[in-house]
């Protein structure tokens, strides 16, 4: 999916099979709890909270955390449940916003919008809390921990990262799944890729020490997922201790 000069169709075969791979993984709930868990651990604030979902590809997590942070009762600081929450999926693929954007428009999801945007070459736009899901695994130890600092500076309250973790399992839920829950060849040969590509937790916890974060913590979660999580305000990160 990376590949400029894949086809529209096969970008979005491939965009539709991830969806469902997402979908099952139930990586917007595993998101959207982590935040709930961070936000219960900071002050009661004002006004709205501002998401920011990097490399949101088509926008389905990023759809999917904007509906649930939005429902009434969502989630409480200890008092009254924050206004409201906006979430901007940001990717580097104009094909990948263009069907984002139509997907958040058929959905009528409130509180949703993309745009393109490169982040390793720009960085992340200032916002309360940073999430990705499946990036981290595209990049090597050296940028992946530069990219990491970049987000905890932009990020006000912390961040959220979901990525795979490279083990056997992985790898046969990998070629199952993409086999299974789409017709993207490309999806079949990025899927087991990915997990090659990934990390263990050994080496999250490395990457993450190596961009300063040494307080983040690590959650495994369904199935063969890593949760890396951090909050930027220190008592907070004493409560999570």
């Amino acid at each position: 999916m990376d590949d400029p000069s894949l086809s529209a169709t096969d970008h979005i075969l491939a965009l539709e099979a991830l969806a469902r791979i997402n979908a099952l993984s139930c990586t917007a709930r595993q998101v959207a709890n982590a935040i709930v868990r961070m936000l219960s651990q900071l002050p009661p604030r004002d006004g709205p909270l501002h998401v920011v979902d990097l490399a949101s590809g088509g926008g389905d997590v990023t759809i999917a955390l904007a509906r649930r942070l939005n429902r009434p009762g969502a989630y409480r600081q200890r008092g009254p449940a924050i206004p409201c929450c906006h979430v901007t999926g940001i990717d580097i693929s104009p094909r990948a916003v263009d069907r984002a954007t139509q997907l958040a428009e058929a959905s009528g999801v409130q509180g949703v919008s993309f745009l393109v945007r490169d982040i390793v070459a720009e960085g992340c736009p200032p916002c309360d809390i940073v999430t990705s899901s499946l990036f981290l695994h595209h990049l090597d130890d050296t940028r992946a921990a530069e990219v990491i600092r970049s987000l905890a500076s932009a990020a006000v309250l912390g961040g959220v990262l979901s990525d795979l973790i490279r083990s056997r399992a992985g790898l046969f839920l990998a070629v199952v799944g993409t086999t299974v829950l789409g017709r993207s060849k490309v999806a079949r040969v990025d899927g087991p890729l990915s997990v090659r590509a990934a990390r263990t937790l050994f080496e999250y916890r490395t990457l993450l020490n190596r961009a300063g974060l040494t307080t983040a913590r690590l959650r495994r979660a369904w199935p063969q997922r890593v949760l890396l999580e951090w909050t930027s305000d220190p008592l907070a990160q004493l409560r999570q201790t």
